[in-house]
């Protein structure tokens, strides 16, 4: 209201500044770039565990993560851009220095078997400490997703509905909400389900769909988000 009185104009979140870009004012996008590069160098440091410059090719992949960000990115997802970009650009990082260890050595032919079995070992290696980085990361940010709606990780476990198929059912009430972008966005911006809707949408009671509130909640965080690690968890889970 003040602002209105005085003229002050408000000034745009980084959610809002993405919705412009998105909507195709490349102005908006390229001032994001530039604005956001300390962010971008920061975050492909945090996995490169080196100084960044603007020159190294892990930077430029980060570029390119960002702006994959901007044009993914939703209300939706359940998080700020931020939070949601800094996954990305990790995962993608990650993604490029798996694929460059593995084409340096395959491009070296002076390597004999010997060599070539302790390199396998230390490109293993390398990896398993990648994923071990990025799982650490979904799970932290998940966390974060989760006390938004006043969860924790240690409730979604003593929440987790113990028969197989009470598991499948409410995984199928989270699959539907993620399908229904109306009802996903509701349930971030409002914090709560629309069971309402939900209950003449999918084939799973009322009284199913209340009881497994917050597993429910849970479940459809992850798969809405950027949790590649988590999904493949929850498969495990739903098979187990």
């Amino acid at each position: 209201m003040l602002s209105i009185l005085f003229g002050v104009k408000r000034k745009h979140t980084v959610e809002e500044l993405v919705m412009q870009a998105q909507n195709g004012d490349d102005i908006v996008q390229n001032e994001l770039l530039e604005q956001y590069k300390p962010f971008i160098a920061k975050t492909v440091s945090s996995v490169c565990k080196r100084y960044i410059y603007e020159t190294d090719d892990e930077f430029s992949i980060g570029l390119i993560a960002f702006h994959e960000a901007i044009e993914k990115y939703t209300v939706a997802k359940g998080s700020s851009f931020l939070s949601f970009c800094e996954l990305v650009i990790k995962r993608r990082v990650i993604d490029y220095i798996r694929k460059e260890v593995r084409s340096r050595q395959l491009q070296d032919p002076s390597i004999d078997d010997s060599t070539q079995y302790d390199a396998d070992l230390s490109i293993n290696y390398h990896s398993q400490k990648l994923e071990q980085e990025m799982r650490k990361e979904e799970i932290i940010h998940y966390n974060e997703q989760l006390k938004l709606f006043s969860l924790s990780l240690e409730e979604i476990v003593n929440e987790t509905p113990k028969h197989k198929q009470a598991r499948k059912n409410a995984m199928e009430v989270a699959e539907w909400i993620v399908r229904h972008p109306d009802v996903l966005e509701a349930l971030f911006l409002k914090k709560r389900l629309q069971i309402g809707k939900i209950e003449k949408g999918v084939h799973v009671s009322r009284k199913t769909i209340e009881r497994n509130r917050k597993y429910i909640i849970a479940m459809t965080i992850v798969l809405a988000g950027e949790y590649v690690y988590l999904k493949d968890y929850i498969k495990g889970v739903l098979t187990s």
